[in-house]
């Protein structure tokens, strides 16, 4: 059996419960934001998911197994093959189905379903409304963790689905790329200073990823809707997308809307502004979105 899509109700998850080649996995991570000068500070969802978790779910520990380690910016996707390695000792095999989610931003749940996209795993969709949505539903939850059953999981790396520095450098003058910016209007335009540097990079426009959510429960805008969002700023009528932010996260959501609303040709910056900014010689540009 396969996933009706990239994206699944809590009803579809709800009625497949106990499916035995279902593999639900728990990706979340707090972030907080400094109120006295730039960055954040990330703090493990383990204590969230040991309180209450999705039946059957395994946790994902994004911050310190499911990125390299040797990176010198946080939540670097490792090797493909470890990548695969480390998803295949929670269970995932090449003939699971993965359904990942999180407690708060569902841009952790992206993250991990588009490191699986990107290691040519598709049998992977994001719960929509997450761990909160379920828990308005009056859906189950449980405490109990269950030891996985170890599979194989085989690497099919897929590197167009991720860009790097030099990428980002050229895209700055290729006219057939958008690259498209997820952090919030503010950080874009540089009026908040998140990363050290303010700004963002040359050529870039601005889709905030807060803005593809329904705000009356926290699910992802039906593709109708999520497709003009992306017009405005030209995505469709280039043939390539790059979408960043500021460590790889919440660029991964606008790669699910893009995904969703159709467009056939997309990559995530997986270094994004952290790395960028890092070097003062690479340039930024500030002002908002005209």
């Amino acid at each position: 059996m396969t996933l009706p899509g990239f994206l699944v109700d809590t009803a579809w998850l709800n009625d497949q419960l106990g499916a035995t080649d279902l593999r639900i996995l728990d990706a979340t991570v707090f972030l907080h934001v400094n109120t006295d000068g730039p960055g954040y500070t990330t703090e493990s969802g383990r204590a969230k998911f040991d309180a209450g978790h999705l039946p059957g779910a395994q946790f994902v520990d994004l911050i310190e197994v499911f990125s390299d380690q040797t990176s010198a910016v946080r939540f670097t996707m490792p090797s493909p093959p470890r990548f695969c390695e480390l998803a295949g000792a929670l269970g995932v095999g090449d003939d699971s189905r993965v359904v990942v989610y999180s407690s708060g931003s569902p841009m952790w749940a992206t993250r991990l379903w588009w490191m699986f996209r990107s290691v040519g795993f598709d049998q992977c969709a994001v719960l929509n409304g997450g761990l909160p949505k379920w828990q308005r539903e009056g859906r189950p939850v449980t405490v109990n963790v269950a030891p996985p059953t170890p599979a194989r999981l085989t690497s099919k790396a897929q590197p167009a689905l991720w860009a790097d520095r030099d990428a980002m450098l050229a895209a700055m003058n290729d006219s057939g790329v958008c690259t498209i910016n997820a952090l919030s209007p503010a950080v874009y335009s540089g009026e908040k200073n998140m990363y050290g540097r303010p700004g963002h990079i040359p050529g870039s426009v601005n889709v905030f990823y807060d803005c593809l959510l329904d705000p009356a429960d926290g699910t992802l805008l039906p593709a109708a809707r999520l497709k003009p969002l992306f017009d405005s700023v030209g995505a469709f009528g280039k043939p390539r997308v790059i979408c960043y932010c500021g460590g790889g996260i919440s660029a991964t959501m606008n790669a699910l809307a893009l995904t969703l609303a159709g467009h056939p040709d997309i990559a995530v910056y997986d270094g994004s502004m952290m790395e960028w900014v890092a070097d003062p010689a690479l340039p930024l540009e500030l002002g908002a979105q005209a």
